[in-house]
């Protein structure tokens, strides 16, 4: 474990190099990154009302949903684009780090990034449907909606094979895609550590076992 551990870090390393020769100024760098997630986050929404919702846009709120996509965007990027940095850092501490322990808690620390993202999509979702509203001229009330969605969250944690709540879940998952790159880069990263681990040992022993180009391989007999 200790050698797939090593691995680990050498590529996490590699690839942080990567991005603070590549990065250039943050003045250039944090728009464009920005710009990324807007685009991301309003591809994921539609993805998941085409996939899990397609009849709201077959219905009178087809427009309300056409404009949600704006605060969507904006507040996921927001959130993403903060996340991101907070991730580049979490990952200079792990290769500081010297215990294995420490190195694997401090990435860990991305989980509870994606945790929140789940509360920031419900935030997401109460807010900007209740900026739509005023957009609208049909303003809603900021508490109701907050407790509609919050009401879906727990009757999805509470019966989640419901087949309304199963869409719920599915909606969220989605939702919360750009919020989980970091932890599924991480456990990309370690698998192919742990690979690269048994590839180089395969090739060591077959290696080995093969005669040298001056030796003959014995005769059985």
């Amino acid at each position: 474990m200790s050698e797939i551990i090593s691995i680990w870090r050498d590529s996490l390393h590699t690839i942080l190099d990567l991005y603070e020769r590549r990065r250039g100024r943050i003045v250039f760098f944090f728009p464009l990154l920005f710009i990324f997630f807007i685009f991301l986050n309003i591809g994921c929404y539609w993805w998941a009302i085409y996939t899990a919702f397609p009849f709201y846009m077959q219905t009178h709120e087809a427009s309300h949903y056409i404009k949600l996509q704006i605060p969507v965007g904006f507040f996921g990027a927001l959130f993403d684009s903060l996340s991101f940095f907070i991730t580049i850092w979490i990952i200079r501490r792990a290769l500081a780090a010297q215990k294995t322990s420490d190195y694997i808690f401090h990435l860990s620390l991305d989980l509870i990034i994606a945790i929140l993202a789940t509360f920031w999509v419900l935030f997401v979702f109460t807010f900007g449907g209740w900026i739509i509203s005023i957009w609208e001229n049909a303003p809603e009330e900021l508490v109701d909606r907050s407790t509609k969605y919050t009401t879906r969250a727990v009757q999805a944690l509470q019966d989640p094979t419901g087949r309304e709540n199963v869409k719920n879940i599915y909606f969220g998952l989605i939702m919360g895609v750009s919020a989980a790159l970091p932890s599924c880069f991480h456990f990309c990263l370690f698998f192919l550590s742990f690979f690269r681990k048994f590839k180089i040992a395969f090739f060591s022993q077959k290696d080995e076992s093969s005669p040298l180009p001056h030796q003959k391989p014995k005769d059985p007999n």
